[in-house]
């Protein structure tokens, strides 16, 4: 599959087939990144199928660094909030500043418009700042003083919380965790990792290796080319089934939403793209079931006290779902 339709000139090399783009892009993040290719995969997969990323893991195991990466392979434009409760919508929107000299009003923008937002521990800041980011995520606009302004595309918010730490946090309501197409945990490194990781010479300087390997208009022209996939109607009726059995399912109290569903499509669409593809099959959307659907689930309390989380619930729903022949 190519990313772009059309006859390539004879004086210009062919268009690099998406799995081909895919891999050199994932393959120069792992420069940065040991022994996490599932993950880099993943993460990019969600910003070709135009999606929100939330890192949930411990502290020190390279979430900043895999957003610094992308930002770097793919030459985008990087902004990072560090979220504190004490942190106002203004310092991610940005804000109207009067000019003393002219008498006019200059907006300033912030760290939103950018083509890969890091939002650093997001559950530390307050419900009213949280929901600062939910236009920019949902609309990829953001609206200041009455004037509505269009974020960068591509446009992409990689957030980060540590699922242990509960104290002075704000966890994220279910319509703010249903922004994010997935959610990820990078988890430690094998020993074989760990031990390249502690006797790299150059450690400190890792970004260093990741080399530019895309830029806006490719990254544009695969995630055209991705939602160009076909699905066929019983692959969609697929998806159909698991999210009206997460519904119905006695563990859990508040299923996937029609959101969640088209999420998963896209995101199966760019998943098959991958493989070399210009069709979904059951086995995308299983792929990827857990990662675009756990977040979302909000268990009965009876399932918590068995000792279930979400990500089993969504793994009993694929077992139990017929799939499509």
């Amino acid at each position: 599959m190519t990313m772009t339709a059309g006859t390539e000139s004879r004086d210009q090399p062919p268009a690099p087939s998406f799995s081909d783009a895919f891999t050199a892009i994932t393959d120069s993040v792992a420069g940065a990144i040991h022994g996490k290719g599932n993950v880099i995969r993943s993460a990019l997969t969600c910003l070709l199928a135009e999606g929100h990323l939330l890192l949930e893991d411990v502290p020190g195991v390279g979430k900043t660094s895999l957003a610094k990466a992308f930002a770097r392979a793919l030459q985008l434009s990087f902004g990072r909030i560090q979220f504190t409760p004490d942190l106002l919508p203004a310092d991610v929107v940005g804000s109207s500043v009067w000019n003393a000299h002219d008498g006019s009003v200059e907006f300033h923008p912030g760290p939103v418009f950018s083509n890969l937002l890091l939002g650093d521990e997001i559950n530390r800041a307050s419900p009213k700042t949280q929901s600062a980011l939910l236009e920019a995520m949902a609309e990829r606009q953001v609206t200041v003083d009455g004037t509505t302004r269009a974020v960068p595309e591509p446009f992409m918010v990689i957030a980060t919380q540590n699922p242990l730490e509960h104290h002075g946090t704000f966890p994220l309501p279910e319509s703010q965790l249903d922004r994010f197409l997935m959610r990820l945990s990078i988890g430690y490194p094998d020993a074989r990792n760990e031990l390249a990781l502690l006797t790299e010479v150059d450690h400190d300087h890792s970004l260093d290796r990741v080399q530019p390997v895309s830029d806006q208009r490719q990254v544009a022209a695969l995630a055209r080319s991705a939602a160009r996939v076909h699905v066929a109607d019983a692959v969609a009726g697929y998806v159909v089934d698991l999210a009206a059995r997460s519904r119905s399912s006695s563990e859990v109290r508040l299923g996937v939403s029609p959101r969640a569903a088209l999420g998963l499509l896209r995101a199966a669409r760019v998943w098959a793209a991958t493989e070399g593809r210009n069709f979904v099959i059951p086995d995308d959307v299983k792929q990827l079931a857990v990662p675009v659907l756990a977040h979302r689930l909000l268990l009965e309390q009876g399932a918590v006290a068995r000792g279930l989380d979400a990500d089993r619930v969504v793994a009993h729903l694929l077992e139990s779902t017929p799939v499509p022949g």
